[in-house]
C-alpha cells in the first residue's frame, strides 16, 4: 500500500467489515516501520489486530507530518483526522483505520484523550520548528510518543501509573533517538530538535548546522544529547520485569534497538550530519536473540 494521501482517503465498501479494516491496518502499520515489523512477532496473536490498529492510526498521522503529498494541507488533514478520532465511537466509521480502532477502543475502554494527544503532538510538529529548552522538547515527546506506549499497555491489561511512567521514559527516549539519528533529514524539512539552550551551551549555532559544520563543538553537543537520551533508557530498566511475556519481550527489544542506534551514532563520532545510522536485518537478529535469551 502506498503511503500518503491514499491511506488518508481510504474508505471501506462495508463499514461493518472489520476483517477488511484489520487487514488494511496490518499492511499499513508494517509498511516502512521496521521496528513494528520486528515487534509484532512478539505480540500475542489475539492482540495483534488491536496493536496494528493503534500503529496504523499513528502511521497515517505521522505521514501527514512528513510526507510530501500532504504539503500545504498538513494541519487541515490532521484536524480532519482528529475529528474522525473524536467521532469514531458513534456511527460505524467508513475509514478502515477508525473502523478497527473503534472496536479496539471500545473493547479495552481506551481514553479518547490519548488519541487526541497524539494528533496534538503531530500538529505541534507541523506548526513548531524550534525548541528553546529540553523541557519543551520533552513536552513534544509527551504528546507525540508517550500516549501510544500507554495505549499499547492498556490493550495488554496494564493501567498502573508506575508502569506508565517507565513506559513514558522508553517512548521519549525512542523519539529522541530518532531525532538525533535523523538530524540531517529533519533539517531538510526545516525542523531542528536540538534545544536552543544546548546550541548556546556548546558554542555551536544553527547556521553552523545548516552549513554542515561537523567540528568538535558539534560532536560534544551531540554527545551530550546522546548521553542524556541514554540516561532515559537506563531509567526505564525496571519496566520489563513488571510485564508478562510476550509484551516484556517487545519492551526489551525496543530498548535494545534504541540503545544500539545510540551506539552506532557514537561509533560515527556523533556525526549525524553526513551519516544516518539505520538498523538493518543483520542488526536486529542479534538483538532478537539477546531478547529471547534474557532471563
Amino acid at each position: 500500500m502506498r503511503a500518503g494521501l491514499e491511506a488518508f482517503s481510504a474508505r471501506l465498501d462495508d463499514p461493518a467489515d472489520i476483517s477488511a479494516a484489520d487487514s488494511f491496518c496490518a499492511r499499513l502499520a508494517c509498511e516502512r516501520r521496521g521496528d513494528f515489523n520486528v515487534a509484532r512477532r512478539f505480540a500475542a496473536p489475539g492482540l495483534r489486530p488491536h496493536v496494528a490498529a493503534l500503529y496504523a492510526f499513528v502511521r497515517v498521522a505521522r505521514d501527514m507530518v512528513e510526507d510530501p503529498e500532504h504539503e500545504g494541507a498538513r494541519a487541515e488533514r490532521l484536524t480532519e483526522w482528529r475529528r474522525q478520532a473524536a467521532e469514531m465511537r458513534g456511527r460505524p466509521p467508513s475509514h478502515p483505520v477508525f473502523a478497527a480502532l473503534a472496536r479496539t477502543a471500545a473493547r479495552f475502554e481506551l481514553p479518547a484523550a490519548l488519541f487526541d494527544d497524539i494528533i496534538a503532538g503531530c500538529l505541534q510538529d507541523v506548526e513548531r520548528k524550534r525548541y528553546a529548552t529540553y523541557e519543551e522538547l520533552l513536552g513534544l515527546c509527551r504528546r507525540a510518543a508517550n500516549p501510544l506506549g500507554r495505549l499499547v499497555l492498556m490493550v495488554h491489561g496494564y493501567r498502573e501509573e508506575g508502569i506508565f511512567r517507565y513506559c513514558d521514559a522508553l517512548c521519549s527516549a525512542l523519539l529522541l533517538t530518532r531525532f538525533w539519528r535523523d538530524l540531517a533529514l529533519d533539517l531538510k524539512r526545516d525542523r531542528i530538535y536540538i534545544p536552543e539552550e544546548d546550541f548556546a551551551a556548546f558554542g555551536y549555532a544553527e547556521a553552523d548546522l545548516r552549513m554542515g559544520v561537523c567540528n568538535e563543538r558539534f560532536r560534544e553537543l551531540m554527545k551530550f544529547e546522546v548521553n542524556r537520551t541514554r540516561a532515559l533508557f537506563e531509567g526505564m530498566r525496571p519496566l520489563p520485569k513488571m510485564l508478562k511475556k510476550p509484551l516484556s519481550w517487545q519492551v526489551v527489544l525496543a530498548w535494545y534497538g534504541g540503545r544500539e542506534t545510540l551506539r552506532q551514532i557514537r561509533k560515527l563520532g556523533f556525526d549525524t550530519i553526513t551519516h544516518r545510522p539505520l538498523l538493518g536485518r543483520f542488526d536486529w537478529l542479534p538483538l532478537i536473540l539477546r531478547t529471547l535469551l534474557k532471563p
